[in-house]
């Protein structure tokens, strides 16, 4: 049987009481090939600051910071 180990939320172990829509490598590491933001239970964030990243990266990509898809699927 596998110990599953909780995940910690990299702003709230790192002090990031902020998530700015500006800094695209950040919000980057959160989307997928398809432009899909990742869930909060992969990702491993917490409730408030998943709920941040996910308003930052709707705000980047309504200003041209991120594309709303990423990889054209065929």
């Amino acid at each position: 049987m596998m110990i599953a180990h909780k995940k910690i939320c990299r702003f709230c172990e790192n002090r990031i009481f902020y998530i700015d829509y500006k800094d695209d490598r950040l919000l980057h590491r959160f989307i997928t090939e398809e432009g899909k933001i990742i869930p909060r239970r992969i990702s491993g964030t917490c409730a408030q600051h998943q709920r941040q990243l996910v308003k930052a990266i709707k705000r980047a990509r309504h200003m041209a910071i991120l594309p709303f898809v990423l990889e054209i699927v065929r």
